[in-house]
């Protein structure tokens, strides 16, 4: 079982949070474009379909809150900056090796736990977004036995 805190100790402290000292420029760089990374993908999920719902928009928010541990204006500037990023992105791997690089089967595993939430913020699962998620499962080297024991677990309601 993966802790709740798992992403917060993955990307470190918040950007809004007391600097440490000890971290330097770089290193909350590198934190930042993690985020950035990893909310790459929940934006592309959210709009595979066409259809960014309001759902998934606070879905979103909130889990880029809670698992990332920034302020409501933190996430907003996150989600701001990570659009901006998308468009001038011609595909996602750029996004998923940063994860490959930085992050470890469990920091996977939470991450597309996520994404199951945000394919489910608004009750379906469209074929678009099936496809993407396998996708990007793919992409961040987790197996299809991973990736629908996540979903199982989302659709169970499990967390954490």
């Amino acid at each position: 079982m993966v802790p709740m805190d798992i992403l917060k100790k993955m990307f470190g402290p918040a950007r809004d949070a007391r600097p440490d000292r000890s971290m330097s420029e770089q290193q909350q760089a590198r934190e930042w474009d993690l985020r950035i990374a990893t909310c790459a993908l929940f934006l592309e999920m959210a709009s595979i379909d066409d259809e960014f719902s309001e759902e998934e928009r606070d879905r979103i928010l909130s889990l880029i809150r809670s698992e990332l541990g920034l302020s409501e204006a933190d996430a907003i500037e996150l989600v701001q900056t990570t659009t901006a990023e998308l468009e001038g992105a011609l595909d996602l791997w750029r996004f998923t090796n940063l994860i490959n690089e930085r992050c470890g089967e469990a920091e996977k595993l939470r991450i597309v736990e996520m994404l199951w939430r945000i394919v489910y913020a608004d009750g379906r699962l469209e074929k678009h977004e099936d496809y993407l998620v396998h996708k990007l499962a793919t992409l961040v080297r987790l197996s299809h036995r991973q990736l629908i024991a996540v979903k199982l677990k989302v659709l169970h309601g499990g967390s954490g």
